[in-house]
């Protein structure tokens, strides 16, 4: 046998004689990096060899660099019988706490030493940045990728092909185009997109009416719409940014390197979002200005008492003060914790889990554990079966926030280029399906929908994107029972939109003007009204959110026919700026009601109390080759950066999967880096 010896920085530099090492007998000698580790992390070893006929099982230890025999070692990293065909170029290293300083990896054929790295340089594990330990929880909302490893039965060795892995990814939305992207930085390229619609992007929906373009700005955000940046707190006049959505302007910038810079016509250009507007509408409680419309929100603010609602006899005032007071220490939603939010949403995540509110809803704290009574609850907040997790408090709490220029739509855009020769639109999967024999697990579809038998085509590993309110309609391998559970039963929020296309923008040279923002109204079934951020006092048609309404009156207005719903949007918006609207209307509109989209079915995920701290630790476990992904296995929900962070995540437990440490480190420390380790 030749030798056995590491494609590393170390070796080269033993070659041109720099390095002394150490010399034995025989020639089979076995070289090593990494050189330098940190004790409590995972770490590759890597290694190539030098002689084809090699065959023999290989013991890989580490200990002092002069022990004698393999009975001497500090501890042992992995055993592998080498094959001549599959031969690992990496073997797994977890790295224990008490490692001795200064020791040598050896490798052992039988009782014979067969290789001897260089001196191991053994350091404690950095502190600069927060272990996952102090920053996350039991719940898995990311998880310790020592434990990971430590967890899996065959964590020692992984075979040369391991980067020629066959990956599906399920779903062309943000998780998915996001899992493609990490893949390809780590040199792994053998994957394809599986979308069930014509276009990739998911849940961003921008549209351009009456057939314009990006260009002509007459578009409105049917899905999500802005990015909080960061918040002024008047108590110190401090402003603090909001960590986590940085990952979108981080995605922004990596695209925009990848096609050509902010000036190309695929460029990601963040710019300001008006968040709120003085003269928006208000909810006036049913009052109206003498000319019939609805009181802007600087008109109520200006005059309150035009627009209360006699009082009604209510529950006893010093009992609520009560109730209110208890519950508010218990939630503790206080400016330190929307601070706390802002800073770091993991240790937030952390710290609501410890203080168990996800197993309280609002409504049923102040009932079952106060034990007010149901007039009470509902005088204070009604019915709702939502944990008590803020971090939308703490993100509409914002005073910057940003969208992107010619609509949200230039995020997937910006990704096309990249995977259009790995991408495959219309086919609607309809089942997973796991080969116990190969450990393969194949992807089926139909391209006749009443064909018996499905089309499939066969893959290493699947990453499902694709919402959970669609997945539970597949036929699905025998998962764990919490993972079949949480694909089952997962609540979606409802939500619907109607964008209206005007001659022009008119109301901005309403008295007084409408400049961007979003209000509300008292009208049955609208709910919020945004105006356009972008473009401010230009010339030409433009084209006003007029109804965006969440929950349960989303169901109602999405049962109405388009032609119902977009008229009574539309007279709303008469009820708003006055005969303006009806004389500027072009009869454009654009409607979403996302719980009837076949796609989505839902528009984000809303767990109920008892879902998420339940379902979270399901979606950190490979089971049956698959990994899920998508903003429903985040800790936040409904945000663009919640489902960039599941990608992050998952495509890091694929490559510890995959025993490539090494990437799935680079991942970590290239995205989230501020909180994670490896």
């Amino acid at each position: 046998m030749k030798g056995l010896f590491a494609a590393s920085s170390a070796v080269l530099c033993l070659a041109a004689g720099v390095v002394a090492g150490p010399v034995f007998p025989r020639s089979d000698i076995l070289f090593f990096k990494p050189l330098v580790v940190t004790t409590g992390s995972v770490h590759n070893i890597h290694v190539a060899y030098g002689d084809d006929d090699f065959e023999s099982e290989v013991r890989l230890v580490y200990g002092d660099c002069v022990m004698a025999r393999h009975s001497e070692h500090h501890h042992e990293v992995t055993s592998h019988y080498i094959k001549r065909s599959g031969r690992p170029e990496r073997f797994v290293w977890i790295v224990p706490e008490d490692a001795i300083h200064g020791g040598c990896i050896h490798a052992y054929s039988g009782s014979a030493l067969i290789g001897r790295s260089a001196p191991v340089s053994v350091k404690e594990h950095p502190r600069k940045r927060e272990d996952i330990s102090a920053v996350a929880d039991a719940m898995g909302p990311w998880f310790d990728g020592v434990a990971y490893m430590k967890d899996k039965q065959n964590n020692g060795s992984y075979v040369a092909i391991a980067k020629r892995k066959k990956i599906a990814i399920i779903g062309g939305g943000m998780s998915g185009l996001m899992t493609s992207l990490l893949l390809d930085s780590v040199g792994i390229h053998d994957w394809h997109i599986i979308e069930s619609s014509h276009r990739i992007g998911g849940r961003i929906r921008t549209k351009y009416l009456a057939g314009s373009t990006p260009e002509q700005y007459q578009y409105q955000e049917m899905g999500p719409m802005r990015f909080p940046v960061s918040t002024l707190y008047p108590d110190t006049n401090e402003t603090l940014d909001i960590q986590d959505h940085k990952m979108v302007f981080q995605l922004g910038n990596v695209l925009n390197q990848m096609n050509g810079g902010n000036t190309s016509s695929l460029a990601v250009n963040f710019i300001p979002w008006i968040q709120s507007s003085a003269n928006v509408p208000g909810n006036s409680n049913g009052f109206r200005l003498p000319d019939g419309r609805i009181p802007s929100a600087s008109q109520i603010r200006n005059n309150r008492t035009a627009y209360v609602l006699p009082s009604v006899p209510g529950p006893d005032e010093e009992t609520v003060e009560q109730a209110t007071d208890a519950f508010e220490a218990f939630a503790d939603i206080t400016t330190e914790t929307l601070r706390n939010i802002s800073k770091n949403i993991f240790q937030a995540h952390k710290d609501a889990v410890e203080k168990g509110l996800f197993h309280w809803s609002e409504a049923a704290y102040i009932k079952y554990a106060l034990n007010a009574s149901a007039d009470v609850v509902d005088y204070m907040t009604g019915l709702g079966n939502s944990p008590i997790w803020e971090y939308d408090t703490a993100y509409f709490g914002a005073t910057t926030w940003r969208t992107i220029d010619k609509g949200l739509e230039s995020l997937p855009r910006a990704f096309y280029p990249h995977v259009k020769d790995r991408l495959t639109l219309d086919r609607k999967v309809t089942g997973l399906k796991h080969d116990d024999a190969t450990g393969k697990i194949s992807v089926e579809w139909r391209d006749d929908p009443l064909a018996k038998e499905p089309a499939f085509e066969e893959y290493d590993y699947a990453v499902v994107s694709v919402p959970f309110s669609k997945v539970r309609l597949w036929d699905l391998p025998r998962y764990s029972s919490l993972l079949s559970r949480a694909i089952r039963s997962m609540n979606y929020q409802q939500s619907c939109k109607v964008a209206l296309h005007y001659k022009t923008r008119f109301w901005e040279k309403l008295s007084p003007p409408i400049i961007g923002g979003c209000g509300s109204t008292d009208i049955p079934g609208v709910g919020s009204v945004c105006y356009p951020s972008y473009e401010i006092n230009s010339t030409g048609p433009g084209v006003i959110l007029a109804s965006y309404i969440t929950g349960t009156l989303a169901r109602s207005v999405g049962a109405l026919s388009t032609e119902d719903h977009v008229a009574m949007v539309q007279r709303a918006m008469v009820e708003v700026h006055g005969d303006s609207a009806t004389e500027q209307f072009t009869g454009a509109y654009d409607r979403q009601c996302w719980e009837y989209d076949e796609h989505q079915a839902g528009a984000w995920c809303a767990p109920l109390v008892g879902q998420q701290d339940l379902y979270l630790p399901a979606y950190y476990k490979t089971e049956l080759k698959t990994i899920f992904v998508g903003e429903h296995t985040s800790y936040t929900h409904a945000w663009i950066f919640s489902a960039l962070d599941s990608a992050v995540r998952g495509t890091s437990q694929l490559l510890l999967d995959l025993g490539l440490v090494d990437e799935a480190k680079q991942i970590v420390e290239t995205w989230m880096g501020r909180w994670i380790s490896i």
